[in-house]
């Protein structure tokens, strides 16, 4: 198409402006600074003309500094006392804890109101050692150790309760072969322990032990049942030349001098054993000998049979088979006195026909390493009780049955 060929446009003369005031600045040319979101074709004055957000702008500048306000206050309120406050901002709790009837706490909370501090005073020195009641009169059971010199000294035994109250004891009874006495205060309504059983204690078991270790009164350790039938012999320079034989439960609970005759108390809080010794590998405090985790302590079953005999009478036996051992025998095996006096006339073991220098080899199926083993074994028994010794004469090995009979 030619450009003769164009049609022409008629284009409308523009109105004419009025004159522009002199006060008034001319309308560039150049492009205006209008913003990208405003169109060209549009009057810069007349999209921005609505001024409405003009109060609510100011609003928010208000709550703004308002709020700029209160936090430059409390800022400089924390930095103040941060430059003043000297604590060390440690991390504190005050949840408390909840501890339940069996557990370590519940039950050394139920048992140490009723273990006692026994002391007392001689020539030589002072003992300190423990007991708990085993009845609401007043019976306290304790270790003979604990006050056998006060009581060949014939000076007082104090007993210090759980609440500092102390009470001048009487000594109901002791016997120097099991390492047991009762004493007894002048109260009506003690609280005394359950005595549990210790013939169905297993290794393994937890257990506690509670006393006055060097004095330290109403201490709580705790541990497990080592082994069990452990023989342990005690001696003591006050007895004459007699010692105790114990037929032993072993335990790790630390038990330390002054924790003797206190209790060692099962999961239930029920007592099954008596603290009586310790193995030791040196000295300690004042030269004593301390913990190395092997105690020892009576079988709660034994020391109650002795206890009652104490009770009732002042005084108690064991059991025994009549014959006396040869204490220098290194075994294996627990050999009779080469002594005709060796075997005591009509006793069970003359009835069952051994004879001195007869090697006993086993009791009831347990072997015997010493002359100790045997004895332990024998006292872990009651009056009355049936056993089976297996014994060697020369070079035959035999096995005779007889009947336990009590002391004299």
């Amino acid at each position: 198409m030619s450009e003769d060929e164009i049609n022409p446009v008629e284009v409308p003369n523009p109105p004419i402006e009025p004159e522009t005031p002199l006060e008034s600045a001319p309308i560039s040319s150049t492009p205006t600074q209008t913003p990208w979101w405003v169109s060209d074709s549009q009057s810069l004055s007349s999209t921005l003309t609505p001024i409405t957000p003009t109060k609510r702008v100011v609003q928010v500048t208000w709550y703004l500094a308002l709020a700029m306000s209160l936090i430059a206050g409390l800022v400089g309120a924390l930095i103040g006392r941060s430059a003043f406050d000297n604590s060390s901002h440690l991390i504190t709790s005050n949840k408390i804890i909840d501890r339940a009837p069996d557990s370590i706490a519940g039950i050394a909370a139920r048992v140490s109101p009723s273990v006692v501090e026994i002391d007392s005073t001689t020539s030589t020195g002072s003992d300190t050692g423990s007991g708990f009641f085993i009845a609401k009169d007043g019976y306290i059971m304790t270790n003979n150790h604990v006050i056998e010199a006060a009581v060949l000294a014939n000076t007082k035994i104090t007993v210090k309760l759980a609440n500092n109250k102390e009470y001048t004891a009487t000594v109901v009874g002791r016997d120097t072969s099991y390492d047991l006495a009762v004493l007894k205060i002048d109260v009506s309504d003690a609280p005394a322990l359950v005595l549990g059983n210790s013939d169905s204690v297993q290794v393994g078991d937890p257990v506690i032990a509670i006393g006055s270790p060097l004095g330290l009164q109403g201490t709580v350790t705790s541990g497990i049942i080592s082994a069990k039938n452990r023989p342990v012999t005690t001696s003591s320079d006050n007895t004459a030349g007699e010692s105790a034989f114990i037929d032993a439960l072993q335990t790790d609970a630390a038990i330390n001098p002054g924790n003797s005759g206190g209790p060692l108390v099962d999961a239930t809080g029920a007592v099954i054993g008596v603290n009586s010794a310790i193995a030791s590998l040196g000295s300690t405090i004042q030269g004593q000998p301390g913990s190395i985790g092997l105690g020892f302590a009576i079988p709660i079953n034994q020391a109650k049979t002795q206890a009652d005999q104490l009770i009732k009478t002042g005084t108690s036996h064991h059991p025994i088979v009549g014959m006396s051992l040869d204490s220098n025998f290194a075994g294996p095996g627990a050999k009779i006195a080469d002594l005709a006096s060796a075997i005591l006339a009509g006793g069970p073991a003359a009835k069952a026909g051994l004879q001195p220098g007869d090697i006993i080899l086993a009791i009831d199926g347990q072997d015997i390493s010493v002359a100790d083993d045997l004895i332990v074994a024998i006292r872990s028994h009651t009056i009355g009780d049936t056993i089976t010794l297996k014994y060697k004469r020369g070079n035959v090995i035999k096995s005779v049955q007889l009947t336990l009979i009590a002391s004299k």
